[in-house]
């Protein structure tokens, strides 16, 4: 079907689904960014619950290393306040992603719709310009 369809058509095509892998892109790392932002709060509320004399450990690579409980608190703050800002980027990028592509969207159907007129048929909300040419 796409050996019947313009060069600017078949460009679009290719330019929605390169829109298409990016959003899941953006979608599988907002996921993973929420998942360690829900962890990270975890374990703030969980440090909360301890005496501060309690002699704690963090992980650095593949070691466990002794650390006080006013660091553990200011590293697990600033990593909360990271990912915070990390989710809050990754969901403007996903919304810019998603206009783009119902732009490019659009822009495909009105030249589908005005190039084949019932190519257009299906897609329903375009039907005011299609057939008006």
């Amino acid at each position: 079907m796409q050996g019947n369809l313009p060069p600017e058509a078949q460009e679009k095509i290719e330019q929605l689904q390169d829109l298409q892998e990016t959003a899941q892109q953006v979608a599988v790392q907002k996921q993973e960014a929420e998942s360690n932002l829900t962890e990270a709060e975890s374990a703030l509320e969980e440090l909360e619950n301890i005496d501060e004399e309690t002699t704690m450990y963090r992980n650095v690579g593949e070691l466990l290393v002794e650390t006080d409980y006013d660091e553990a608190q200011d590293d697990l703050e600033e990593k909360v306040d990271s990912l915070e800002i990390r989710l809050e980027t990754l969901e403007k990028q996903e919304d810019r992603v998603q206009q783009q592509f119902e732009d490019l969207q659009e822009e495909l159907e009105e030249l589908l719709g005005g190039a084949g007129g019932g190519m257009g048929g299906p897609a329903g909300p375009g039907g005011p310009g299609a057939g008006g040419a």
